[in-house]
Order: structure tokens, then C-alpha cells, then sequence
């Protein structure tokens, strides 16, 4: 009984630090159309964050970046790193950048877990004085 009661409670303590960090896969929404675009992969590499597109939703996923710029160019979209160099700083993480595939351009990037909502992600993409934001929806 002891071993059951113990199991639940890790797995619920578990779950409840997941939900409250950006690590994991985040269903991303098409700006101009409202529909689910892709899923993004949250991760972890020597203490920054990245993201890659593990899966498209609207697109094939053959899809290739006509548009981005360097090593990128004609490659595929899925597996691409989107999100880079991610550092937290409070309960934000900033001082990256993100692709938009669509326009083949970097921003710079801050993101944070909207308050009240675990569950939902708030990016912001950068270009001068200008920022874009986006809801991001954990899967």
C-alpha cells in the first residue's frame, strides 16, 4: 500500500513541476488563420532552452525552408531548431531567438508561462522596437 501511495504522489509531483516548466511540446497557432500550425519540441541543452518543429499540422511534412537564410535554406522544416539559445532570467527566458520558416527570418525572442495557465505559453519575437506575440498551447 505504502509503494502505491508513493508512486502517485511522485507522479503528481512530477506532473506538477512539468506544468510549470516550458520543457515539452507546445501546439503553435497560424497568426493570420487561427488554425494549429505545428508542434513544437521544448528541450533543455547545457542549460538553455531550444525548440524544434517535431510535427506539421498544415503544411507536408516534406515541407522545406525555401526562405531561411545560411545553413537552413532548402532544408526540412520538420526537426528544424526554431527556438535557440534560450537563458531564464526570473520567470522568463530571453536573450535567444526565434525562426519564423514562413518569412525566413530570425527575432529576437522572450517567452514565459502566462500566468494563471501552466499550460499555455506566451512567445514574443522582436524586431527593433517591434514584437509580435503568440499563445502557444502545451499538448
Amino acid at each position: 500500500m505504502q509503494k502505491i501511495i508513493l508512486v502517485f504522489l511522485f507522479a503528481a509531483f512530477g506532473t506538477a513541476l512539468t506544468a510549470q516548466s516550458p520543457i515539452g511540446v507546445w501546439k503553435t497557432i497560424d497568426d493570420d488563420t487561427g488554425e494549429a500550425k505545428s508542434h513544437v519540441q521544448v528541450y533543455e541543452d547545457n542549460g538553455h532552452l531550444y525548440g524544434k518543429v517535431v510535427r506539421l499540422l498544415k503544411s507536408s511534412p516534406d515541407r522545406k525552408c525555401d526562405k531561411c537564410p545560411g545553413e537552413r535554406k532548402n532544408q526540412p522544416v520538420m526537426n528544424m531548431v526554431v527556438l535557440e539559445k534560450m537563458k531564464q532570467k526570473g520567470g522568463e527566458w530571453q536573450s535567444g531567438r526565434i525562426l519564423d520558416p514562413e518569412k525566413g527570418k530570425w527575432y529576437t525572442c522572450s517567452f514565459w508561462l502566462k500566468e494563471g495557465d501552466p499550460n499555455v505559453l506566451v512567445v514574443r519575437g522582436y524586431w527593433g522596437p517591434f514584437y509580435r506575440t503568440q499563445y502557444w498551447y502545451r499538448t
